[in-house]
């Protein structure tokens, strides 16, 4: 095991965390805790850094400076400091809940209670690094299960008190290709999600669907837990990776991934599912939008220019590169871009009313013209007012 003192400057190598830790080495009692100590002791780079005070946190706000949104009801802080990285401001607490899946309630502690209250012992690791020497304090054998790479929950309770805890596990086994250790699998595996609230539920799923590999997040949720997804959600679908790769970067990667696996659904079911998790309701309609062969089929039997224009517009662009094939591809690379050269000003000062003829006579236009039948705006026009001669 390294030095803490080598720890310390691994810290201080990730981006934008060296001014972070310069301003808090003067302050008394101010440790790196979770992740971030489990990510340099694994030599990787530290995704954030949070910090647990012990004592009153407020010496550590003001060395930080920059802006800080208190969330008092836990005590913690997230603090955008002047030069520096976003980053967690947490009094060293411990906490009780008072019924499963209810929220915690909070109470100051020291440090080693705060490290007891963590999800699995891996992220129960803590380096001082403000107020004295560099020191790592951890819970027994936090480091012996980093070095076997097993995740283990604190104490039997840890999924009744909270089950959003088997999502973390999921991400954590996933993004460090960890095992769940057999104790803590029987655990999840007779959790029961349904205590805790859906929108806390569908801000874990969005977690997962933003991860390195989400699929496999979803795959080892669903071995941890059967209620954690519908049954009728598929974890293999199969044109996911042609969906991916048509995706253009303004696209949403982990919608498109979501509305693959929720194709075998119906658009009814993947609403009403989305809706307990409290997904936007833009989200939610791009996702259902999957399951509909009424999007998908007409994209894909169009023969001409135009014929492809009328069964994109208006279709997300996730659900377009899902339907796949090379008339998504000429949708998303060419024709998308493609606007007619006239506007409905020119319209209405042809006599054209304001109304809904006047955005159907546009889009004659725009269809003319991708099917190459009119080059040009008098050519265009012309075609817009063709039954007005």
């Amino acid at each position: 095991m390294r030095p803490s003192s080598e720890l310390l400057e691994a810290l201080r190598a990730a981006p934008d965390a060296a001014a972070v830790l310069d301003a808090l080495a003067p302050v008394s009692g101010v440790w790196v805790v979770g992740g971030a100590v489990r990510d340099v002791l694994l030599d990787r780079e530290p995704r954030e850094l949070d910090v647990v005070v012990e004592g009153d946190p407020a010496a550590a706000l003001d060395a930080l400076g920059g802006t800080a949104v208190a969330h008092d009801r836990f005590g913690t802080a997230t603090v955008r400091p002047a030069h520096g990285r976003e980053l967690d401001v947490v009094r060293a607490r411990s906490e009780s809940y008072p019924a499963p899946g209810a929220l915690p309630e909070v109470r100051p502690g020291t440090l080693q209670e705060d490290l007891a209250r963590r999800d699995v012992t891996v992220n129960a690791i803590a380096l001082r690094v403000g107020g004295g020497p560099p020191e790592l304090r951890e819970v027994p054998g936090a480091r012996e299960d980093l070095r076997t790479g097993l995740l283990r929950v604190m104490h039997d309770a840890s999924f009744v008190d909270d089950p959003t805890r088997l999502w973390r596990v999921a991400r954590y086994a996933s993004r460090l290709g960890f095992t769940v250790e057999p104790r803590t699998a029987a655990l999840a595996a007779n959790a029961d999600p349904g205590t805790v609230s859906g929108p806390r539920l569908g801000n874990e799923l969005r977690l997962a669907l933003r991860e390195p590999d989400p699929l496999d997040v979803l795959r080892r949720a669903r071995e941890l837990n059967a209620g954690l997804l519908p049954e009728s959600l598929t974890l293999t679908p199969p044109r996911l990776r042609d969906a991916l790769a048509l995706l253009p970067p303004d696209g949403r990667r982990d919608l498109v991934i979501l509305a693959a696996c929720a194709e075998t659904m119906g658009a009814g079911e993947v609403v009403r599912w989305l809706d307990d998790l409290a997904f936007p309701a833009g989200d939610r309609d791009i996702v259902a939008a999957g399951s509909r062969e009424m999007v998908r089929t007409p994209l894909r039997v169009a023969s001409t220019n135009a014929e492809i224009g009328r069964a994109a517009r208006g279709v997300p662009i996730e659900i377009v590169a899902l339907a796949g094939g090379d008339n998504a591809r000429r949708w998303i690379e060419e024709l998308r871009h493609v606007r007619p050269a006239i506007t409905g000003e020119d319209l209405l000062a042809a006599g054209i009313p304001q109304g809904p003829e006047l955005g159907a006579r546009l889009a004659r236009a725009l269809d003319a013209r991708l099917d190459d039948r009119a080059v040009g705006r008098e050519a265009e026009l012309a075609v817009a007012l063709e039954d007005e001669r």
